[in-house]
């Protein structure tokens, strides 16, 4: 297999150049890194991962939340990424 360019997988899952996946990472974490970004994503942790839902919670609420969490979990991923990629 000379010759053929590994496929690069990003932390979100999706195919892209290892250039392109990194720069996104750096951009996210310099995005995040500033005393308001940190407050965001602050305000977004305590509305997604840090929010608990009691047993009346119906599939379809249940669903968007976990969605919402997803996205709020990526971005701490694409952070830790970023760091990673510096060294």
């Amino acid at each position: 297999m000379k010759g053929k360019t590994p496929v690069n997988i990003g932390v979100d899952g999706i195919q892209r150049s290892k250039a392109s996946d990194v720069k996104i990472s750096l951009d996210v974490a310099e995005l995040f890194s500033t005393p308001t970004g940190q407050s965001v994503l602050n305000y977004l942790k305590s509305i997604t991962i840090q929010m608990v839902h009691g047993p009346e919670v119906t599939t379809e609420a249940l669903r968007h939340h976990e969605g919402q969490r997803y996205i709020s979990a990526l971005i701490d991923q694409r952070i830790a990424h970023a760091h990673r990629s510096k060294k």
